[in-house]
């Protein structure tokens, strides 16, 4: 943690916000963090409490009294939880959209992780206080099943099935436009975008192999239904490939879905599924197929296209 810092405001700062002066001067913290200071009185500007959007004049004293965060850490919370398959290595949750997987990102009620430790006793800390038991993550939108970690020795096993690609991983996806081809396959690295930090790319220029597969399950007049199987299991993965062929998910903003498509409800959340995994039990040693049926909200969406 730093101590009290004090800044000189320079004429080149002139018409810049103060959060973005704070964020420039210090860049190791993020900029949500500096507005947070600065909204909690621990920031003044000549002597003054003063608002993130403050227009800098350009010669002001600003002082900081920084704060640190309590260190994150997974608490146990009462919410409701659908278990799918559990053994006594592993345990497959039905995800809603909208949860989180862990803490993070000033995120830190809620969570799945925070129900699944009110639901169960045990499970593996390999990812320390804020992900136990937690082996691979779904996007905060996206629904459907995800694996536990009981134990370390299970999480190891299952961590290693996913490096060696030997679990089965098929998502339900509506995707905007007409894919003309029956099905197809998409093996493009994937990066973070260095223009917008929150999203993916999978521009040539580098990144991590990433391979996706589709399959159309049926054709709308202005949408396509896919089954969707990855064999890697990159951020964003699915979302990015597919919108580079130009058929971004549908309610996936980020990626360049509309907000609005004329005589179609709207959707608050991306039309993505994880419909169904397969693996084998560090328990039993026997390989196991756990299927979550489509969420409900995007069953009635898209029979609303019908």
């Amino acid at each position: 943690m730093i101590g009290s810092v004090t800044l000189t405001a320079s004429a080149g700062d002139a018409g810049r916000r103060l959060d973005q002066f704070l964020a420039g001067r210090l860049p190791g913290h993020s900029r949500s963090r500096l507005q947070t200071w600065i909204r909690s009185g621990r920031v003044r500007v000549d002597g003054r409490y003063a608002k993130p959007a403050l227009v800098l004049a350009g010669s002001e004293t600003v002082e900081v009294e920084p704060s640190e965060l309590p260190p994150l850490r997974a608490f146990p919370e009462d919410l409701p939880l659908r278990v799918l398959y559990e053994d006594p290595s592993v345990i497959a949750v039905d995800k809603p959209a909208g949860m989180v997987v862990h803490a993070g990102a000033g995120i830190r009620a809620g969570t799945l992780v925070n129900a699944l430790l009110y639901r169960f006793s045990r499970l593996s800390e390999m990812g320390g206080d804020v992900r136990p038991g937690i082996v691979h993550r779904l996007d905060r939108y996206t629904s459907g099943v995800l694996l536990v970690a009981c134990d370390d020795p299970s999480h190891r096993a299952l961590a290693a099935q996913f490096a060696a690609r030997q679990v089965e991983k098929v998502y339900l996806a509506l995707v905007h436009g007409v894919v003309k081809a029956g099905q197809g396959r998409i093996d493009r690295p994937i990066r973070r975008d260095p223009v917008r930090r929150t999203r993916m790319t999978a521009r040539p220029g580098g990144g991590r192999s990433a391979l996706t597969e589709y399959r159309v399950l049926g054709r709308f007049a202005r949408f396509t239904y896919l089954e969707v199987r990855i064999a890697t299991g990159r951020t964003h993965q699915i979302r990015v490939h597919l919108a580079g062929l130009g058929h971004p998910v549908a309610g996936d903003r980020l990626y360049g879905a509309p907000a609005r498509v004329e005589g179609v409800p709207g959707l608050d959340r991306y039309f993505l599924h994880a419909h169904r995994i397969g693996f084998t039990s560090p328990a039993t040693g026997v390989r196991v197929t756990v299927v979550s049926p489509l969420a409900e909200e995007l069953e009635q969406w898209l029979a609303g296209l019908l």
